[in-house]
């Protein structure tokens, strides 16, 4: 019924158009174009002449009518691809879906072409509709962002780990034992970390492969501090800042090579580095030779940590000397665990002495196993992220995304040491050098020792001057960016930004919490533990 109706107003049209002057006519019949003998319609007429208010809609979307592909051919516009940049058919949402069949084939009747040789635009995904239900399921529940699990998780599974997010990780929180409390868990984790030997799961971290011969010079300008003199076999802590000289990222690079390095970034941080990389590479420094491939996914990764941790790993079979003498802090080495290929650095996040094991990541849970079996004797214990924040600050090392918020520099973390004064130029130098950057007003990392040893300090709490506390109107000097209990301390510990935080040090803040108590404390030096950093070398 369709297709009589079709042909019924389209015999109307050829009528009305009879009554035109032939030349008229001839154009109008070439356009109308319809062959009675085919079934297909690529749009149906309205019963008006076409150019006198009727109008025959191709692309709903973006008001594309059939006229619209007329005068497209007329201009010139005969290819597929300038036709749908010329009308912008088939540019909308639905990429063509519901226009371009339709559209292409008056193209082609237009130009008495079959429309196989006229051709098609590039169809772009999604090439079926998405329903709403699908659109609606990625904010329900588990839908609501990818979950991401290491190599070793099923252990972690099996031996009663807590779980927390990291990015879109799933990353071990704590191992409670039986119905040991939380704090009671993280106690024991972090004493033994420090007394006996420790093991973590960090294949996280981010993992960027860097090469190419300009790689050194790329990582000058990419650090705050200096790259391409780094020696082959050696390690370097770096802080990578934004634009505006605010700490972005930090993270171990090595250089396994002249021309090839490994990156470790955070690992929140890994994707929005990679990115980072990758534009300044290619708007700012093109004509540097050097690539990046992200490998976070190719590598497991296990960190040893304690006094014992040497003999966890010879115990292993570890192939490599592990001695002081043999293998210096900040360098790494490759060998084998119990057969297993392995690339071991000696870097430490804890402070203690520390062995970063990676392994291809098909080796992960097998190397992992073994450093279980064979360090039970040496009192080996499994910590999660929790006890790893616990260590990390009670040696006063910052966490990125923590103790930086995008308006702190590395001036206000203390980290000045860190910055190359010979670098012609490095993101974020020039930002670095405003007079706004050493105002005094500045808040500056500091640590807090609450009056009360056992009152541990509720993190993101304010803080105010003692002086300060009976006025109306309260000045707040920063916030509380840290706060654990440390067994290792026996004690609460805390870091906190402050205005002016290093001249306040030895004077007196308040913290009002939410139920109207407050919390006296001291700013001291933030770090609580091993101030010479002697425990890293496992003196």
């Amino acid at each position: 019924e369709c297709i009589n109706e079709t042909l019924s107003q389209s015999n109307l049209i050829l009528r009305r158009i009879g009554k035109k002057k032939k030349s008229k006519v001839s154009f109008k019949a070439s356009y109308v174009n319809v062959d009675y003998k085919s079934r297909n319609i690529w749009h149906i007429p309205n019963g008006r002449i076409p150019g006198r208010g009727g109008k025959a809609f191709i692309d709903f979307q973006n008001d594309v009518t059939a006229s619209d592909i007329l005068l497209a051919s007329k201009e010139g516009y005969v290819s597929v691809e300038h036709l749908k940049r010329y009308t912008t058919t088939g540019m909308a949402t639905d990429q063509g879906k519901t226009s371009n069949i339709n559209a292409l084939a008056i193209l082609a009747n237009i130009l008495n072409k079959p429309i196989e040789d006229v051709g098609t635009t590039t169809f772009r995904m999604p090439y079926t509709p998405v329903t709403l239900g699908n659109i609606g399921g990625r904010d329900i529940k588990k839908l609501f962002d990818p979950v991401r699990v290491t190599r070793i998780n099923d252990w972690h599974v099996k031996n009663n780990a807590k779980f927390e997010h990291v990015g879109q990780w799933m990353r071990a929180w704590y191992y409670p034992i039986k119905n040991e409390s939380f704090q009671n868990t993280i106690d024991r984790e972090v004493f033994n970390a420090r007394n006996k030997a420790g093991i973590l799961d960090a294949s996280t971290l981010g993992k960027i492969d860097i090469r190419g011969p300009d790689a050194g010079k790329f990582l000058d300008l990419i650090y705050t501090n200096n790259w391409s003199n780094l020696k082959v076999g050696k390690c370097r802590y770096g802080l990578m800042l934004k634009d505006d000289g605010m700490v972005m990222d930090d993270g171990v690079t090595s250089r396994f090579s002249d021309d090839h390095f490994h990156m470790t970034t955070t690992t929140g941080g890994a994707t929005n580095v990679m990115n980072w990389l990758e534009e300044w590479h290619q708007t700012e420094w093109p004509k540097l030779k050097v690539f990046f491939t992200s490998v976070t996914e190719a590598w497991s990764v296990i960190s040893i940590s304690g006094p014992k941790a040497r003999d966890v790993l010879r115990a292993a079979h570890c192939s490599i000397d592990l001695s002081n003498e043999a293998f210096e802090f900040m360098s790494f080495k490759e060998g084998e665990i119990n057969g297993i290929p392995v690339r071991v650095f000696r870097i430490s996040f804890t402070g203690e002495l520390s062995f970063e094991i990676n392994t291809p990541a098909r080796y992960g849970i097998q190397l992992w196993e073994v450093l279980i079996k064979n360090g039970n004797q040496f009192g080996l214990t499994p910590y999660g992220t929790e006890a790893m924040h616990v260590l990390r600050a009670e040696r006063g090392f910052i966490i990125v995304g923590q103790e930086t918020d995008g308006t702190v520099s590395p001036i206000d973390l203390g980290m000045d040491w860190i910055i190359s004064k010979k670098k012609k130029d490095f993101i974020g130098k020039r930002s670095l050098e405003r007079a706004s950057m050493k105002q005094n007003d500045r808040k500056e990392l500091v640590g807090l020792l609450s009056d009360d040893p056992n009152t541990v300090i509720p993190e993101g709490a304010h803080a105010i001057d003692e002086k300060d506390l009976e006025l109306e109107e309260k000045n707040i000097l920063g916030h509380v960016t840290s706060s654990y209990f440390s067994s290792n301390c026996k004690r609460s510990i805390a870091m906190a930004l402050i205005k002016n935080g290093r001249a306040r040090k030895g004077n007196k803040l308040v913290i009002p919490l939410l139920n109207g108590d407050k919390i006296k404390a001291k700013i001291v030096n933030p770090v609580f533990f091993d101030p010479n950093g002697v425990r890293k070398n496992g003196i």
